[in-house]
């Protein structure tokens, strides 16, 4: 899956327990009709992706959906939901890539006149 969108927020790498457990958020708003604010989180060495982008980027993300079940002490479930990124790119590279290049318009032929009376030489 994919989320695409500017760069609202970036947070900063975090660390939990005393295993080093790394995490960073960032928040994609979509642009559309009704921009949707997404959070977004890189773990672990994905951390590292969001180092070269800023807020108000345009970007791509590649993203994995997460569910987890958790049951309290008092035995009730909860269930929750999270996105997290492993792929990250610059949307404006893409378009301006993407598309093929316009020449200038002065480096076009004129167009020959087809309906001039000139003789072919076509065997048909």
């Amino acid at each position: 899956m994919e989320v695409q969108g500017k760069i609202k927020v970036l947070g900063e790498t975090k660390e939990f327990g005393s295993n080093g457990f790394r995490k960073r958020e960032m928040v994609v708003t979509t642009e559309e009709q009704y921009p949707q604010h997404i959070l977004i989180e890189f773990v672990q060495d994905k951390t590292n992706l969001l180092d070269s982008y800023s807020v108000g980027q345009n970007v791509k993300v590649g993203i994995n959906l997460r569910g987890r079940e958790w049951v309290s002490p008092q035995g009730e479930t909860k269930y929750f939901n999270s996105l997290n990124g492993w792929r990250i790119e610059n949307a404006e590279q893409n378009n301006a890539a993407g598309a093929p290049p316009v020449p200038p318009s002065d480096q076009f032929e004129p167009v020959q006149d087809l309906n001039d009376d000139d003789e072919d030489d076509l065997p048909f």
